[in-house]
């Protein structure tokens, strides 16, 4: 265990202060053993995994950091069509996508050139060109923060719902430890995404592969600065800074009008909205059967941003605006955390005053007071 361990080179940001004790858990008793000692010292504990997904303060994290650095994987054939892969936390994710896609292995092609580990997809529930991770997790293993003793979670425990699960709401409950995924032996591509689905159709060659379609969502990604390369100017980022908003069909039909009525567009089809499907319609469990029952749209929240005044390489010093895609917000360098925030706050309070809708942060806060440090809402003008 050390102390006072620098946060910011351990994350995509580059942002955020340092841990006031700091340790790596290469497997589920040294993770219990540091929970355990941290409880013992009145500590308070987080866990960190690749990196790519969170914002720490610039006051750091005045408690234990776990850096979770459990590797391996396990394949074990499920009949003729299926395999499942155990992998544990630390696994890096792309090499696993590369990995399926090449032994002919469908599930998570669409999910390339996302960074960060394996243990992270199930937290956020991963999704990206039509896929999410729920779809083809089998169950996750995880440490009891409370027991400290490891459980089997199957899915319907793990309370999976657009870009969430229960462990973001419950975060202080469970630490992943590894997912199994259930993934297709010769299973067809998912082209279930437009743009992905165009792409794939524009480069021709008949009967698409998993490599094929795994090559053309790189390319996707690799064109927004979502694909974190040496040299990209927006490469210091968590990815998408919010989530794509899911209305109840009325409420997306109003954003619509205000968008019309803003001159932010000319006719409704300008308005980017999707019907809520399997990548984006999975409601919160906690929601009522009224709600649950309604129908659901998704909008573009770069689309929002972009019409509310902040177009793509939009600058605030230091940080900004990603050059190539309007929901990644980025670190040029020299900045702060303070300064990114800032900077979600003024995006996200001009999305609301223009067409009455709150964004929601994506990353995962660490060594904050409040959950969200963006505040719970905009701010009516």
């Amino acid at each position: 265990m050390r102390g006072d361990v620098p946060l910011a080179p351990l994350t995509t940001l580059g942002l955020g202060g340092r841990a006031r004790r700091f340790v790596e858990a290469r497997d589920g008793e040294t993770l219990a053993a540091a929970l355990g000692w941290a409880r013992e010292e009145g500590l308070p504990a987080a866990l960190l995994g690749g990196g790519s997904n969170v914002v720490i303060a610039d006051a750091g994290f005045d408690g234990l950091v776990v850096r979770m650095a459990q590797r391996g994987l396990q394949r074990r054939p499920r009949g003729e069509r299926q395999e499942l892969w155990t992998v544990a936390a630390a696994e890096p994710w792309d090499p696993l996508v590369a990995q399926a896609a090449a032994a002919g292995l469908a599930g998570i092609e669409c999910l390339s050139g996302i960074p960060g580990t394996a243990g992270a997809t199930p937290i956020q529930n991963v999704g990206a060109y039509g896929q999410e991770v729920a779809e083809v997790i089998e169950s996750v293993r995880v440490l009891d923060r409370e027991s400290l003793e490891e459980r089997e979670l199957a899915p319907e425990e793990c309370g999976f719902a657009y870009r969430d699960s229960r462990f973001r709401r419950e975060p202080g409950r469970f630490a992943v430890l590894a997912a199994t995924f259930r993934l297709a032996r010769g299973g067809e591509p998912a082209l279930r995404y437009p743009e992905l689905a165009r792409a794939v159709a524009a480069a021709g060659g008949g009967r698409p592969t998993l490599e094929a379609v795994r090559g053309t969502v790189l390319a996707l990604r690799r064109s927004k600065s979502m694909v974190i390369e040496e040299g990209d100017e927006n490469r210091r980022s968590v990815g998408s800074f919010f989530v794509n908003p899911v209305l109840p069909a009325v409420e997306a039909e109003a954003v619509v009008e205000r968008a019309l009525a803003a001159g932010a567009a000319r006719d409704p089809s300008e308005v980017p909205r999707f019907a809520a499907g399997p990548e984006s319609g999975r409601l919160d469990p906690s929601a009522g059967p009224a709600e649950a029952s309604a129908p659901k749209v998704k909008l573009s929240a770069g689309w929002l941003i972009e019409r509310a005044g902040f177009p793509k390489g939009t600058r605030r010093g230091p940080v900004g605006i990603s050059s190539r895609h309007a929901l990644a917000l980025v670190h040029h360098g020299g900045g702060s955390t303070a300064d990114l925030l800032s900077l979600a706050r003024e995006v996200r309070q001009g999305v609301h005053d223009r067409f009455g809708v709150t964004l929601r942060p994506e990353p995962v806060f660490l060594g904050f007071e409040e959950s969200d440090p963006l505040g719970a809402e905009p701010s009516a003008k």
